[in-house]
Protein backbone atom coordinates (compact mmCIF):
# COMPACT_ATOMS: atom_id res chain seq x y z
CA UNK A 1 0.00 0.00 0.00
CA UNK A 2 1.30 3.45 -0.97
CA UNK A 3 0.87 5.24 2.36
CA UNK A 4 1.11 8.78 0.97
CA UNK A 5 -1.35 8.08 -1.86
CA UNK A 6 -3.90 6.40 0.43
CA UNK A 7 -3.63 9.18 3.02
CA UNK A 8 -4.17 11.78 0.28
CA UNK A 9 -7.24 9.87 -0.97
CA UNK A 10 -8.59 9.55 2.58
CA UNK A 11 -8.12 13.26 3.26
CA UNK A 12 -9.73 14.30 -0.02
CA UNK A 13 -12.59 11.79 -0.26
CA UNK A 14 -13.69 11.39 3.36
CA UNK A 15 -12.84 14.81 4.73
CA UNK A 16 -12.61 17.60 2.15
CA UNK A 17 -15.10 16.24 -0.41
CA UNK A 18 -17.54 14.60 2.00
CA UNK A 19 -21.17 14.60 0.90
CA UNK A 20 -22.60 14.17 4.39
CA UNK A 21 -24.96 11.46 5.59
CA UNK A 22 -28.30 12.53 4.18
CA UNK A 23 -31.34 13.19 6.32
CA UNK A 24 -31.30 16.58 8.00
CA UNK A 25 -27.54 17.06 7.71
CA UNK A 26 -25.90 19.62 5.47
CA UNK A 27 -22.25 20.02 4.51
CA UNK A 28 -20.84 23.55 4.38
CA UNK A 29 -17.49 24.66 3.00
CA UNK A 30 -16.82 28.11 4.36
CA UNK A 31 -13.97 30.10 5.85
CA UNK A 32 -11.37 27.36 5.42
CA UNK A 33 -13.42 24.57 7.01
CA UNK A 34 -15.65 21.70 5.96
CA UNK A 35 -18.33 21.23 8.60
CA UNK A 36 -21.44 19.11 9.01
CA UNK A 37 -24.55 20.49 10.70
CA UNK A 38 -27.60 18.38 11.45
CA UNK A 39 -30.22 17.70 14.07
CA UNK A 40 -29.38 17.11 17.72
CA UNK A 41 -29.31 13.35 17.00
CA UNK A 42 -26.92 13.66 14.02
CA UNK A 43 -23.15 13.99 14.08
CA UNK A 44 -22.28 17.68 14.12
CA UNK A 45 -18.74 18.89 13.65
CA UNK A 46 -15.70 20.04 11.73
CA UNK A 47 -14.19 17.45 9.39
CA UNK A 48 -11.44 19.37 7.58
CA UNK A 49 -9.65 22.67 7.94
CA UNK A 50 -7.21 24.86 6.06
CA UNK A 51 -5.77 27.12 8.74
CA UNK A 52 -2.43 28.48 9.87
CA UNK A 53 -1.15 30.26 12.97
CA UNK A 54 -2.55 33.59 11.80
CA UNK A 55 -6.11 32.36 11.12
CA UNK A 56 -6.72 29.38 13.44
CA UNK A 57 -8.14 31.25 16.43
CA UNK A 58 -10.63 33.20 14.32
CA UNK A 59 -11.70 30.02 12.51
CA UNK A 60 -12.23 28.23 15.84
CA UNK A 61 -14.26 31.14 17.22
CA UNK A 62 -16.48 31.17 14.13
CA UNK A 63 -17.27 27.44 14.46
CA UNK A 64 -18.13 27.91 18.14
CA UNK A 65 -20.52 30.72 17.19
CA UNK A 66 -22.09 28.71 14.38
CA UNK A 67 -22.84 25.58 16.39
CA UNK A 68 -23.78 27.48 19.55
CA UNK A 69 -26.31 29.53 17.59
CA UNK A 70 -27.71 26.22 16.29
CA UNK A 71 -27.88 24.82 19.83
CA UNK A 72 -25.56 21.96 18.98
CA UNK A 73 -22.78 20.18 20.79
CA UNK A 74 -20.13 19.53 18.15
CA UNK A 75 -16.89 17.73 17.50
CA UNK A 76 -13.72 19.03 15.88
CA UNK A 77 -12.17 15.91 14.38
CA UNK A 78 -8.47 16.75 14.62
CA UNK A 79 -5.98 14.60 12.70
CA UNK A 80 -2.30 14.31 13.49
CA UNK A 81 -1.27 15.99 10.23
CA UNK A 82 -3.59 19.00 10.58
CA UNK A 83 -2.08 22.46 10.84
CA UNK A 84 -1.03 24.56 12.63
CA UNK A 85 1.00 22.27 14.86
CA UNK A 86 -0.53 23.76 18.02
CA UNK A 87 -4.15 23.44 16.86
CA UNK A 88 -4.92 21.03 19.70
CA UNK A 89 -3.74 23.54 22.29
CA UNK A 90 -5.79 26.28 20.64
CA UNK A 91 -8.93 24.12 20.77
CA UNK A 92 -8.41 23.40 24.47
CA UNK A 93 -7.92 27.10 25.17
CA UNK A 94 -11.22 27.80 23.38
CA UNK A 95 -13.13 25.47 25.70
CA UNK A 96 -13.04 22.16 23.85
CA UNK A 97 -12.51 18.86 25.68
CA UNK A 98 -10.31 16.12 24.23
CA UNK A 99 -11.67 12.60 24.02
CA UNK A 100 -9.49 9.47 23.64
CA UNK A 101 -7.24 9.41 20.61
CA UNK A 102 -7.97 6.84 17.90
CA UNK A 103 -5.77 5.38 15.17
CA UNK A 104 -6.97 5.67 11.57
CA UNK A 105 -6.25 2.29 9.96
CA UNK A 106 -6.85 1.18 6.38
CA UNK A 107 -6.67 -2.13 4.53
CA UNK A 108 -7.42 -3.30 1.01
CA UNK A 109 -10.68 -5.20 1.47
CA UNK A 110 -9.86 -7.91 -1.05
CA UNK A 111 -6.52 -8.66 0.63
CA UNK A 112 -7.93 -9.43 4.08
CA UNK A 113 -8.02 -13.05 5.28
CA UNK A 114 -11.33 -14.86 4.82
CA UNK A 115 -11.46 -16.30 8.36
CA UNK A 116 -11.66 -17.03 11.15
CA UNK A 117 -14.88 -18.93 11.46
CA UNK A 118 -17.34 -17.95 14.15
CA UNK A 119 -16.97 -19.85 17.44
CA UNK A 120 -19.46 -22.58 18.26
CA UNK A 121 -22.76 -21.20 19.46
CA UNK A 122 -22.45 -17.85 17.61
CA UNK A 123 -24.45 -16.81 14.57
CA UNK A 124 -24.61 -13.54 12.66
CA UNK A 125 -27.95 -11.80 12.31
CA UNK A 126 -28.39 -9.01 9.73
CA UNK A 127 -29.86 -5.82 11.22
CA UNK A 128 -32.52 -4.26 9.02
CA UNK A 129 -35.19 -2.86 11.34
CA UNK A 130 -35.96 -1.48 14.79
CA UNK A 131 -35.89 -4.93 16.40
CA UNK A 132 -32.39 -5.54 15.08
CA UNK A 133 -31.21 -2.11 16.18
CA UNK A 134 -32.49 -2.90 19.68
CA UNK A 135 -30.31 -6.01 19.70
CA UNK A 136 -27.32 -3.93 18.60
CA UNK A 137 -27.92 -1.51 21.47
CA UNK A 138 -28.09 -4.43 23.91
CA UNK A 139 -24.81 -5.78 22.54
CA UNK A 140 -23.22 -2.34 23.02
CA UNK A 141 -24.34 -2.25 26.65
CA UNK A 142 -23.04 -5.79 27.19
CA UNK A 143 -19.65 -4.74 25.80
CA UNK A 144 -19.26 -1.36 27.50
CA UNK A 145 -21.61 -1.34 30.50
CA UNK A 146 -24.43 0.87 31.69
CA UNK A 147 -22.11 3.88 31.90
CA UNK A 148 -22.32 3.96 28.10
CA UNK A 149 -26.14 3.85 28.02
CA UNK A 150 -26.53 7.37 26.62
CA UNK A 151 -24.11 6.65 23.76
CA UNK A 152 -25.87 3.35 23.08
CA UNK A 153 -29.21 5.13 22.78
CA UNK A 154 -27.71 7.78 20.50
CA UNK A 155 -26.16 5.14 18.22
CA UNK A 156 -29.42 3.22 18.05
CA UNK A 157 -31.30 6.31 16.87
CA UNK A 158 -28.62 7.06 14.30
CA UNK A 159 -28.45 3.52 12.90
CA UNK A 160 -32.23 3.26 12.67
CA UNK A 161 -32.35 6.57 10.81
CA UNK A 162 -29.68 5.36 8.38
CA UNK A 163 -31.49 2.07 7.77
CA UNK A 164 -34.71 3.99 7.11
CA UNK A 165 -33.41 6.92 5.06
CA UNK A 166 -30.27 5.60 3.30
CA UNK A 167 -30.42 1.80 3.50
CA UNK A 168 -27.97 1.36 0.60
CA UNK A 169 -25.26 3.18 2.56
CA UNK A 170 -25.14 0.97 5.65
CA UNK A 171 -24.81 -2.70 6.57
CA UNK A 172 -25.33 -3.68 10.20
CA UNK A 173 -24.96 -7.05 11.89
CA UNK A 174 -25.20 -8.48 15.38
CA UNK A 175 -23.54 -11.63 16.73
CA UNK A 176 -25.96 -13.77 18.71
CA UNK A 177 -25.21 -16.40 21.36
CA UNK A 178 -28.56 -18.12 21.34
CA UNK A 179 -31.02 -15.30 22.02
CA UNK A 180 -28.37 -13.06 23.58
CA UNK A 181 -26.62 -10.33 21.50
CA UNK A 182 -22.90 -10.28 22.27
CA UNK A 183 -21.42 -8.05 19.54
CA UNK A 184 -22.80 -5.45 17.16
CA UNK A 185 -21.08 -3.81 14.21
CA UNK A 186 -21.86 -1.81 11.11
CA UNK A 187 -20.27 -0.68 7.85
CA UNK A 188 -21.01 2.67 6.26
CA UNK A 189 -20.50 3.29 2.55
CA UNK A 190 -19.60 6.61 1.00
CA UNK A 191 -20.82 6.57 -2.61
CA UNK A 192 -18.26 7.95 -5.03
CA UNK A 193 -15.32 7.08 -2.77
CA UNK A 194 -12.94 4.13 -2.45
CA UNK A 195 -13.68 3.69 1.26
CA UNK A 196 -16.13 1.77 3.41
CA UNK A 197 -15.97 2.58 7.12
CA UNK A 198 -16.09 -0.06 9.84
CA UNK A 199 -17.74 0.95 13.12
CA UNK A 200 -18.59 -0.85 16.34
CA UNK A 201 -17.48 -4.38 17.10
CA UNK A 202 -17.31 -4.13 20.88
CA UNK A 203 -17.82 -7.61 22.32
CA UNK A 204 -19.34 -8.91 25.54
CA UNK A 205 -16.37 -9.62 27.89
CA UNK A 206 -17.47 -13.25 28.26
CA UNK A 207 -17.00 -13.76 24.52
CA UNK A 208 -13.77 -11.85 23.91
CA UNK A 209 -10.72 -13.63 22.58
CA UNK A 210 -12.76 -16.15 20.58
CA UNK A 211 -12.51 -14.55 17.14
CA UNK A 212 -15.88 -12.76 16.96
CA UNK A 213 -14.39 -9.32 16.21
CA UNK A 214 -12.14 -10.77 13.50
CA UNK A 215 -15.06 -12.67 11.99
CA UNK A 216 -17.12 -9.47 11.95
CA UNK A 217 -14.33 -7.71 10.04
CA UNK A 218 -14.08 -10.55 7.51
CA UNK A 219 -17.87 -10.62 7.04
CA UNK A 220 -17.99 -6.90 6.26
CA UNK A 221 -14.89 -7.05 4.06
CA UNK A 222 -16.59 -9.56 1.77
CA UNK A 223 -19.60 -7.27 1.42
CA UNK A 224 -17.36 -4.26 0.68
CA UNK A 225 -15.60 -6.17 -2.12
CA UNK A 226 -18.94 -7.25 -3.58
CA UNK A 227 -20.03 -3.60 -3.67
CA UNK A 228 -16.84 -2.44 -5.34
CA UNK A 229 -15.12 -0.66 -2.45
CA UNK A 230 -11.34 -0.93 -2.42
CA UNK A 231 -10.47 0.09 1.13
CA UNK A 232 -11.81 -0.52 4.62
CA UNK A 233 -11.21 2.31 7.10
CA UNK A 234 -11.40 2.12 10.89
CA UNK A 235 -10.97 4.70 13.65
CA UNK A 236 -9.43 2.11 15.95
CA UNK A 237 -9.37 2.12 19.73
CA UNK A 238 -6.38 0.81 21.65
CA UNK A 239 -8.27 -2.46 22.12
CA UNK A 240 -8.99 -3.10 18.45
CA UNK A 241 -5.78 -1.68 16.96
CA UNK A 242 -3.59 -4.76 17.67
CA UNK A 243 -6.21 -7.08 16.16
CA UNK A 244 -6.50 -4.96 13.04
CA UNK A 245 -2.73 -4.76 12.76
CA UNK A 246 -2.50 -8.55 12.75
CA UNK A 247 -5.19 -8.72 10.07
CA UNK A 248 -3.14 -6.50 7.77
CA UNK A 249 -4.49 -3.00 8.40
CA UNK A 250 -1.96 -0.17 8.08
CA UNK A 251 -1.87 2.97 10.21
CA UNK A 252 -2.47 6.20 8.29
CA UNK A 253 -2.51 8.72 11.15
CA UNK A 254 -4.19 9.36 14.46
CA UNK A 255 -7.34 11.35 15.15
CA UNK A 256 -8.62 12.95 18.35
CA UNK A 257 -12.17 14.22 18.83
CA UNK A 258 -12.28 17.64 20.48
CA UNK A 259 -15.82 18.27 21.75
CA UNK A 260 -17.44 21.61 22.46
CA UNK A 261 -20.57 21.66 24.61
CA UNK A 262 -22.39 25.01 24.56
Amino acid sequence: MDHAAVLAAYDRQLRHDTQGEGGDTRVERTGGVVRVTGSAHDWNGVLWTDTDASTADAVIAEQVRHFTDAGREFEWKLHSYDRPDDLAERLLAAGFEAEPMETVMVAEAAALPAGPELPDGIRLLPVTDAAGVKLMAEAHLAAFGEDDAALSEHLARRVLAQLTETPDEIVAVVAMAGDRPVCGARMEFRPGTDFAGLWGGGTDPQWRGKGIYRAMVAHRARIAVERGYRYLQVDASDDSRPILDRLGFATLCTTTPYVYRP
